[in-house]
Formats: structure tokens, sequence, C-alpha cells
């Protein structure tokens, strides 16, 4: 996992396209192929489209959206960090203690506390995925969520007196967990993005201990610009302005297994789907 606060070269590239190839299937790690290439022959076949394939470290087909492949391949997902307000007692709160904190709906506070988080709708799919078996479903997992609300405050710490958009949802046989929340806010030095911690049971996420994966999603900036131009997100235009997924202290090392395909509207809400590989 990267230590990081969530706040504040090779010469191989020179022998041509097949040697690249031949380096690029013995890299274990995507993201020492994404430093490798940067810049050289390769680098189109990175940068696509959310649905288009990507050629990932071990020679397979995978999309950009961290999706299943052609072939039945997929990528595992990059550990990140959880930042200094994950409220799941690693780091003062624990709101994996709270009564209700299995539900699919995050928007209100749980007792308690009372409140709700205003902004623009926003439904969260994660389909969690074995990659060490075929990208099957991995189905019972618990994954345990959490996001800043729309002036970009964290509950149970930069907003004390409540605890919402916080939640832990068990996958279903297609290994999809969904929750329901509200567009998270750009706040200063961060791209907008959502955290989670994935479990291999509900017990497990409660008791807070044996994740398998912390890591983020990070949302597309087309949609990010839509949303912050409603009422409510005005410091998220500047704070937006400021930063890019490349100057991002998590997302700039490569985002596409991160960056979640979002589609709907500010009037309809929107929904932000990313299949989430996972080494189970």
């Amino acid at each position: 996992m990267k230590n990081r606060d969530d706040h504040h070269h090779s010469d191989d590239h020179h022998h041509g396209l097949a040697h690249d190839l031949r380096v690029l299937a013995g890299m274990k790690d995507r993201r020492q192929a994404l430093r490798l290439f940067a810049g050289a022959s390769l680098v189109p076949m990175f940068a696509c489209a959310p649905n288009e394939s990507l050629i990932t470290p071990d020679g397979s087909a995978a999309t950009a959206g961290g999706e299943a492949g052609a072939a039945g391949t997929c990528s595992t997902i990059p550990d990140e960090t959880g930042g200094p307000y994950p409220g799941d007692g690693s780091n003062g709160p624990n709101a994996l203690g709270l009564g209700g904190i299995v539900r699919s709906d995050i928007r209100t506070s749980l007792a308690p506390a009372s409140g709700t988080a205003e902004g623009v709708p926003l439904t969260i799919e994660l389909t969690l995925v074995n990659t060490g078996s075929g990208c099957s479903p991995l189905a019972g997992y618990a994954v345990y969520l959490w996001h800043c609300d729309r002036e970009g405050r964290y509950s149970m710490y930069t907003i004390t007196d409540q605890n919402y958009l916080r939640g832990v949802q068990e996958s279903d046989a297609s290994g999809t967990v969904t929750f329901t929340s509200i567009f998270p806010a750009c706040y200063p030095g961060r791209w907008p993005h959502i955290h989670f911690e994935i479990y291999r049971s509900a017990a497990q996420a409660l008791a807070g201990s044996g994740e398998v994966k912390t890591s983020q999603l990070a949302l597309p900036e087309d949609v990010c610009k839509t949303v912050f131009a409603t009422t409510g997100y005005g410091q998220s235009v500047s704070n937006l302005a400021q930063v890019s997924l490349a100057s991002d202290n998590v997302f700039s090392d490569g985002a596409s297994l991160q960056l979640a395909p979002t589609s709907g509207s500010v009037a309809a809400g929107y929904v932000a789907s990313l299949t989430v590989g996972v080494a189970a």
C-alpha cells in the first residue's frame, strides 16, 4: 500500500515494439509497466477509452475500467491509502460498530447522530471479481465504502456530529455491491474520489480486521465539471481546476483500473460502475 497522505529511467524502451512486448509480459507490476512506457511506443495501448482494450502486464487484455476482457482476464486493482479519515477504528472513530452500518443508502447518519448529506444523487456499483480464477464473481464478500460530502468534509472527523456517507454491503451472486449516495466534492489537493475496503465477509468487515484490499475509485472529469456547476459545489470548481489525475498524489501513476465509467444526469442522478479485480 502506498504511504501517502490523502491531503496534502530505464533504457528498455529504445529497442523496438517486439522487445517492449517481451519486457512488458515479464512484468508483474502494472505501474512499473506504465512508468517504463510513458512517452514511448506503447502509450497508445494504455491511453484508451473506458471500454477499449488494454494490454496488462501479463500480456492479456483488459478494459480501461478494470473490467474483464474478452478472454476472461482481468487485472488486480491497485492498493491505495485509506487516507486520514477511514472511520474503521484504525485512526480514531469507528463507524463499523454503528448499528445499521450494513446498508445500501448511505446518505443519512446513523443513531445517535442525525442528518442527511445533500448533493447530486450518485449510485455506486462495484463488481468484485477474482483475478486468480478467470475473473469469476466474488459473492459474499463485503465492501466498506466512504467518501466526503458536498462541502469536502468527512463525517466523524471534519464534521464530527455526523456519520453519513459510510456503509457496508455484502456482494451478491454476481459479486456486485450497490450504494446510494451523493456525488462527492473536490477538495484541495485531491481528485474527486471514493474510498473502499474489501473483506472476505460481512463479519470481518464489522470487526474491521483482515481486509483483502484497500483502494480508491476516481470519477470522470466531464461529469465532475457538470455536477460542480450546481448549487452547493461552488468550492469544487476552483479545486478541480488546480488538480488533475496526472498530478493527484494517488492516481498519478495510472488510474485506468480505478476510473469509473459514470452515466446519468444532474436531474436523474448518476451511476458510477467499476469492476474491481481482487487476487482472492
